[in-house]
């Protein structure tokens, strides 16, 4: 059966979870995640049956004990501890729940980890409250970015490429890249489109390889995602926090599984960051959607990834200009420059409600104006 390595039962978790969604196509995520229908839902029976235990191979393991002393429930706390360091009272408590393990109150998770000295005495208890945005619905928007490079003992550098939903802080794709290039970005995009769809906006900030300045953002990248029929954004220029979320998964991210860890080997990454992302989508509760995993509210997209390009098509009143090797077209004695992204390609221009303001359009997004009246 092709689950990806990572972890085959993990892999069964995240395909069950999003195939018990009200509105999910399961013949469609059984295509995605390579499997047959009559596996799909294999899978999805033995997890109403069993739950987790039920995605093993021919094995059984209890999935609660019925009874915890006071000893066993501090061995419970410091387990997630161990295994996740930079987690709190609250999160272990949530892990303990969703375990089916009886807690009281945070405080009494706090005290435990108190008497063992696992609380930096230190740390503030006072959080700053921030005014959240989240979009309405899964693939709505997703954010993309790079976390910044690290090096590894042979001398090379990671940087990681991230993709997060904005609605659910699903985390799409987390990648261990040899560089930044638009390529390579497209290579993961794919994979991520052919496994969870695509979404209908996506934001970006304006370094390379998804932007070239102010005035030109578009790359051959975010045009490639455009002919997709998704729609591009930049966050703006020195302002972080346009890509909040993205932002603050990074800090997590340093956190809890690069910080205090050394890669001998490139290829030694990948398999770290599968597994953190696993446990970040499908363990850990995020304080920012009331103690849910991201898993919980995440579905997959309804629009496939398509893998022929789709023609570029325009209205009969369009005036079609080809934009040339410069990234720049003609219209009535103007020049404008579109950006290079879009050489070869055809661009529409249409007029505005004002008088002699033209806009030039890349299938169905502007990306231009002209202005007649303007000094050449």
């Amino acid at each position: 059966m092709p689950f990806r390595e990572v972890s085959a039962v993990e892999m069964r978790m995240e395909f069950v979870k999003l195939a018990t969604k009200e509105s999910a196509n399961i013949r469609q995520l059984c295509r995605r995640y390579g499997i047959s229908s009559r596996t799909g839902y294999k899978w999805i029976r033995r997890y109403g049956e069993e739950g987790e235990s039920g995605l093993v191979d021919r094995s059984r393991r209890p999935h609660r004990s019925p009874q915890r002393s006071r000893e066993k429930l501090e061995q419970h706390v410091l387990r997630i501890r161990s295994e996740q360091s930079a987690w709190g009272a609250r999160k272990i408590r949530r892990i303990l729940q969703n375990e089916g393990i009886e807690v009281g109150a945070i405080s009494t998770v706090h005290a435990i980890l108190q008497r063992h000295g696992q609380v930096d005495p230190e740390q503030s208890e006072k959080h700053r409250a921030w005014q959240r945005f989240e979009h309405a619905a899964a693939n709505d928007l997703w954010q993309m970015d790079f976390k910044g490079h690290f090096e590894i003992r042979n001398g090379q550098r990671c940087h990681p490429l991230t993709v997060l939903d904005d609605h659910s802080r699903f985390v799409v794709g987390l990648k261990a890249c040899e560089n930044e290039r638009g390529d390579s970005v497209q290579h993961h995009l794919t994979s991520m489109f052919r496994q969870y769809g695509l979404p209908l906006r996506m934001t970006v900030d304006n370094g390379a390889p998804w932007g070239s300045d102010f005035h030109h953002r578009d790359t051959l990248l975010t045009v490639w995602l455009r002919r997709l029929g998704v729609r591009v954004g930049h966050s703006r220029p020195h302002h972080p926090q346009t890509q909040g979320k993205d932002e603050r998964f990074h800090r997590t991210l340093l956190a809890e599984c690069i910080r205090g860890r050394f890669f001998d080997e490139f290829s030694h990454i990948q398999p770290v960051f599968d597994q953190y992302r696993n446990v970040y989508n499908q363990r850990r509760p995020h304080q920012a959607i009331n103690m849910e995993t991201p898993i919980q509210r995440y579905q997959v997209s309804s629009r496939p990834f398509p893998e022929s390009l789709p023609q570029i098509e325009y209205g009969a009143s369009d005036i079609i200009r080809k934009v040339s090797e410069k990234g720049r077209i003609h219209f009535q004695g103007r020049r404008l420059s579109v950006g290079k992204g879009y050489r070869g390609l055809p661009v529409a221009i249409r007029p505005t409600e004002k008088d002699g303001v033209w806009k030039v359009y890349f299938c169905c997004d502007p990306i231009a104006q002209m202005d007649l009246h303007s000094a050449i």
